[in-house]
């Protein structure tokens, strides 16, 4: 389903495919030049801001070496009444390199510029035992 701005459900659906294989080059090829990247932790209420196509590939980078088997799946997508923005909501697990076990759901809020992503706001829930 197009938005009229060029991302549509598809878009969302291939982005998912490319975090799934973790293939930082296609992944990439999704974001603007100037975009941001809000992570779901880090030092300030917005997580870690990462600005720029190479910010966010490290980030990535980081993140899959962190978690080498992670995964993001159960995934629902919709769009804004505008179409410039989109909802993805995933379950996403995996285990990091010290042999904690992760499975929490999540979201992220996309802001599209055309067909490129212009800002990735993330959001896991805080699994507690």
């Amino acid at each position: 389903m197009a938005n009229g701005q060029g991302a549509s459900t598809e878009t969302l659906n291939a982005i998912m495919k490319a975090f799934n294989t973790h293939d930082l080059d296609a992944i990439m090829e999704f974001f603007d030049d100037d975009c941001t990247f809000e992570t779901s932790k880090g030092p300030e209420p917005h997580g870690q801001r990462l600005v720029g196509k190479q910010a966010v590939r490290d980030g990535l980078a980081a993140r899959f070496e962190a978690i080498p088997d992670v995964q993001y799946d159960a995934d629902r997508h919709w769009f804004s009444a505008d179409g410039d923005r989109a909802v993805s909501e995933w379950l996403v697990h995996g285990t990091t390199t010290g042999g904690v076990t992760i499975a929490a759901r999540g979201c992220d809020l996309w802001e599209f510029r055309g067909e490129k992503i212009a800002r990735k706001d993330s959001y896991w829930k805080i699994v507690e035992a």
